[in-house]
């Protein structure tokens, strides 16, 4: 079975890994650090923490700004549960809005109509790697939370992407454009709140003991700034991440490469609608390659490629209709892409004939309507 999502991942991790273990390595260490200060860099920010998962970055993310409970978030339905989880675990309630049917993603448009006093940020989404159009956005005058967990190299006007807003956050499970297996990141404008984020990352505590012995008798003593939960990452990940780092222009080529080529052969299948190419101002991260099937074709179309060998998915299943968050809300392109939207594979980990199956298997499709 061809799958939908992957990573690619070899000997350069293996000898990371080695490395960490022949030190006796294997908590947050030199290797965290290293990754920081790389990926920081790639980014063209100042400062950048690592944590342990995308979701608790997130969930940091929206710690970070400091909102009142009860303050509303407004974030798009079509995101992962990570989004809505990460609002009311911070003790605020998620607004959900709506989509652009074209892009997936939120804009000025789609946000504006769940706006109230009680707003305390806007959640934006960068869905599969395409910049959300920021500006129009930003003119509210309120915080925004970038979710860049597919926007790992997209850029808006020459700025990466979870650097634009008031803070970002990042993913690096196993099947994102750089995968450590898993592990996430935050970053902000303002250096301090990165540095927040750090103390925050170990349980609330202000230094730990050996970053306090050089200066202090009995470091064993700490000082717990906040309540938090561990978020801590560690070298075994950070490892990996620093060798897909190194490799991360060579995997995006690839992912490029698919994704042109996708939209090339599919663009004449009347009853597919493709994508939308990266606009000149910016630069696409091609973590999924999500097409809709119009006229109610949707699963046919998806359990045919299932019978191929191929396996797709529908990411993401809209929250406001999952009952647990209560919403009455109506969106009705969040609500037209669930029954229309199909993420194909695209991933650096597909053989040039697995690429050839599924453009094959594809235009065969046609004969089955």
């Amino acid at each position: 079975m061809i799958s939908v999502f992957g990573s690619k991942v070899g000997q350069e991790e293996l000898d990371e890994i080695r490395s960490s273990i022949e030190a006796q390595w294997m908590g947050i260490g030199p290797k965290t650090r290293a990754f920081e200060e790389l990926f920081a860099k790639r980014l063209g920010t100042k400062q950048f923490a690592l944590l342990d998962s995308g979701s608790n970055s997130l969930f940091m993310a929206v710690r970070l700004l400091n909102l009142p409970v009860g303050a509303q978030v407004v974030l798009p339905s079509l995101t992962w549960i990570s989004c809505a989880h990460a609002v009311i675990l911070a003790g605020c309630e998620p607004v959900f809005c709506d989509v652009e049917i074209e892009t997936q993603n939120v804009s000025a448009r789609t946000i504006a109509p769940h706006l109230s006093p009680k707003t305390g940020a806007i959640m934006v989404v960068h869905y599969a790697g395409k910049p959300v159009r920021m500006q129009p956005i930003q003119e509210f005058g309120i915080p925004i939370i970038e979710d860049a967990a597919h926007a790992v190299d997209s850029k808006l006007d020459g700025k990466a992407c979870g650097t634009i807003g008031a803070v970002g956050a990042f993913s690096f499970d196993a099947v994102k454009n750089l995968a450590m297996g898993e592990g996430g990141g935050v970053t902000a404008q303002d250096p301090e709140t990165v540095a927040r984020a750090r103390t925050l990352r170990y349980c609330g505590i202000g230094k730990s003991g050996f970053e306090a012995s050089a200066n202090k008798d009995r470091w064993w003593e700490y000082n717990i700034v906040d309540f938090f939960p561990k978020f801590l990452p560690n070298d075994i990940n950070a490892s990996i991440g620093l060798a897909q780092l190194r490799k991360l222009n060579q995997l995006q080529a690839y992912r490029k490469q698919i994704w042109n080529l996708y939209q090339r052969e599919f663009v004449d299948l009347g009853w597919l609608a493709l994508p939308c190419d990266p606009e000149p101002d910016e630069q696409h991260s091609y973590f999924t390659y999500f097409v809709r099937v119009p006229g109610g074709r949707r699963d046919q179309f998806a359990k045919y490629l299932y019978t191929q060998g191929i396996y797709t998915t529908f990411r993401y299943h809209p929250l406001h209709l999952n009952p647990i968050y209560k919403s009455t809300a109506k969106l009705p392109n969040s609500e037209q892409l669930n029954e229309e939207g199909l993420n194909l594979p695209l991933h650096p980990n597909l053989s040039s004939a697995d690429i050839d199956k599924i453009i094959s298997t594809v235009k065969a499709f046609s004969k089955e309507i």
